[in-house]
């Protein structure tokens, strides 16, 4: 049998950068993301490792449990193979897999923490109390594995109903101020599941005035309130939230609740829920962080603990959704009960993947069975728009968001994006008369609390007078403070360079272009109006340059014309481009934020 060599895996590292280690060895790669393509492991144990190395690299933990599960059948002897096995199998949620090579990885050496980890966490979920305390114990540490190790050991107390010593452990980060809301939550959740309702509101006090703006902080503190009697008080907390980001599901699906007296039970019941979700917080931290592997490693082993967790499904989806693996994405937001709030905006998701993944027909067919099934789902319709607009179906969009605002009666905070949507698609159709009115809807709706949003609709609503030659001083003040609030978004500053150029300071547009070039390399519009700002004052060769970067980055193929043309006569005088030409297109991004 072939045995093959791999390089020594680094020992005694946090969970976190054990991890990263471990089976990203190479920065990603694009990933097939065909969901009918058959994996047939390859013919030889170099194969399947090379095989294996580049799935992993690209973060296809489907395809990387393949070929790893192929190479250790042929080598079951290497510890090194057998390592970069266990963390593929544990991404892909092959618990059973991964738990059996954690047990084999362990009895070789005791102090590979992210196997003990695993097998903590299994028993935790077993119950068994005291293995998981003690093999958290064993292993080397660091800061990141302190703190995961302290909770879930603060969990494992609660577990044996030892709220005192539960409260104790929590208590050993106190000195450490980067988790103090970890702490404070943890504390709390615990506290309740002990049967200490006073410690449980004293804590929860601590962690929700430390952050007002984590859901599961707030949703927790309602739960806690409401469950006391105090509705008015837990109504308080969920509004305030509401102001901040509207129309969440669960938030709503909360205040609804409250409304209408029905009882909201805890978020957290027993250890293993409690578990879970301190599973659950890390791996939104590893998500924010651009750290893919480990908010994946730590989603699945919260979902081994409770395989319902909502928010938890929602974030695994959302990370494979990064990773541009969107058949994955939909598979984790298939699982989401049909009876859990965020339910429906994962119904929306399944379909966006479908147009992202270049199944226009099976996104238009999933979209419209649900608003049959849904008709009064104002969501369900604008997602149906956001494929059109996608498409570039303008028209088609504009009349859907339509049916989207006539559902929805007096518009709320929340309700700015559709008035942004409809009228960028009336814009990009033509249609300026319709279209201003509701980018001046969206900028009176957008709140505060989201200066990206504000950002995006000032810099429209400003960019489009500015290319029509209207409302420039004014536009030109939109445009900086859109800057202000968006200081590191190379579109709007894109378009305040244009404004310069449009007021003939060319001088000044050079200024900002330049920047907006750094901020944003390899536009296609940014490219060319630096070229024409260069070519304003003098700096020919650079046009020339910028215009030739600028045909190169896949511009539509109007622009595409006139590139050409400058690149070949320099710039002419020509009449001004309407505002659907150059106007930058919508972030679609936006749609997603606050449960949309």
């Amino acid at each position: 049998m072939p045995t093959l060599t791999l390089p020594l895996a680094r020992k005694g590292l946090s969970a976190l950068v054990f991890m990263a280690a471990g089976l990203l060895a190479a920065p990603a790669m694009a990933v097939n993301t065909d969901p009918n393509e058959v994996l047939r492991p390859a013919e030889s144990l170099e194969g399947n490792f090379l095989a294996a190395y580049v799935a992993g690299s690209a973060r296809d933990t489907k395809a990387a449990t393949v070929f790893f599960r192929q190479a250790i059948q042929e080598d079951p002897r290497n510890l090194e193979l057998l390592e970069r096995a266990f963390v593929a199998f544990l991404a892909n949620g092959s618990m059973q897999e991964a738990i059996r090579a954690a047990e084999r990885l362990t009895q070789q050496d005791a102090s590979n923490n992210l196997a003990q980890f695993a097998l903590s966490v299994r028993a935790l979920k077993a119950q068994k109390y005291a293995d998981a305390r003690t093999r958290l114990s064993k292993g080397t540490r660091g800061r990141q594995a302190d703190l995961t190790a302290t909770l879930l050991t603060a969990w494992t107390y609660a577990g044996s109903k030892d709220g005192k010593q539960a409260l104790a452990t929590i208590d050993k980060l106190k000195n450490e101020r980067a988790f103090d809301q970890f702490r404070e939550y943890h504390a709390a959740l615990i506290a309740d599941v002990i049967g200490n309702p006073v410690e449980a509101e004293r804590r929860f006090k601590a962690a929700y005035e430390g952050e007002r703006n984590t859901l599961q902080v707030v949703d927790a503190y309602g739960r806690f309130l409401a469950k006391r009697g105090r509705k008015d008080e837990a109504m308080k907390v969920y509004k305030a939230f509401d102001e901040v980001a509207p129309r969440h599901p669960i938030v709503r699906t909360a205040m609804k609740a409250l409304n209408e007296n029905k009882p909201l039970m805890p978020l957290v019941n027993n250890a293993q829920d409690g578990a879970a979700e301190l599973l659950y917080g890390l791996g939104v931290v590893g998500n924010s962080q651009g750290d893919e592997l480990t908010a994946i490693i730590y989603l699945r082993l919260g979902l081994d603990l409770k395989a319902d967790h909502p928010l938890a499904l929602v974030t695994l989806g959302d990370v494979y959704e990064r990773l541009k693996q969107y058949d994955q994405a939909n598979e984790i937001f298939a699982r989401i009960p049909q009876d859990s709030p965020v339910r429906a905006s994962a119904d929306i998701s399944i379909g966006h993947n479908y147009e992202l993944m270049q199944r226009g027909d099976d996104a238009i067919a999933h979209l419209e069975k649900l608003m049959k099934e849904r008709p009064d789902d104002v969501e369900v319709v604008m997602a149906l728009g956001n494929v059109q607009r996608s498409r570039k179906k303008f028209a088609e969009a504009a009349e859907t968001y339509t049916k989207a605002i006539n559902l929805i009666g007096q518009p709320e905070r929340g309700h700015w994006i559709l008035y942004f949507y409809r009228g960028t698609s009336y814009e990009r159709s033509k249609q300026w008369d319709k279209a201003e009115p509701d980018l001046k809807k969206a900028l009176e709706l957008v709140p505060d609390g989201l200066p990206a949003g504000k950002a995006q609709v000032m810099n429209y609503l400003a960019y489009s007078w500015v290319d029509q030659n209207i409302n420039i001083d004014e536009a030109f003040k939109m445009l900086t403070q859109a800057v202000e609030l968006a200081p590191r978004d190379g579109m709007i500053i894109d378009s305040l360079g244009w404004a310069y150029y449009r007021m003939g300071r060319y001088e000044d547009a050079v200024r900002e272009l330049e920047k907006a070039v750094e901020l944003k390399p390899g536009d296609a519009t940014i490219n060319d109006h630096l070229g024409d700002a260069y070519w304003k004052v003098g700096r020919k060769l650079e046009a020339r340059f910028q215009w030739d970067h600028a045909k190169v980055s896949d511009p539509e193929h109007e622009e595409l014309v006139k590139i050409l043309k400058k690149i070949d006569n320099g710039l002419e005088e020509e009449p001004k481009p309407t505002a659907a030409e150059n106007a930058p297109a919508p972030q679609p991004e936006l749609a997603k934020q606050n449960g949309g």
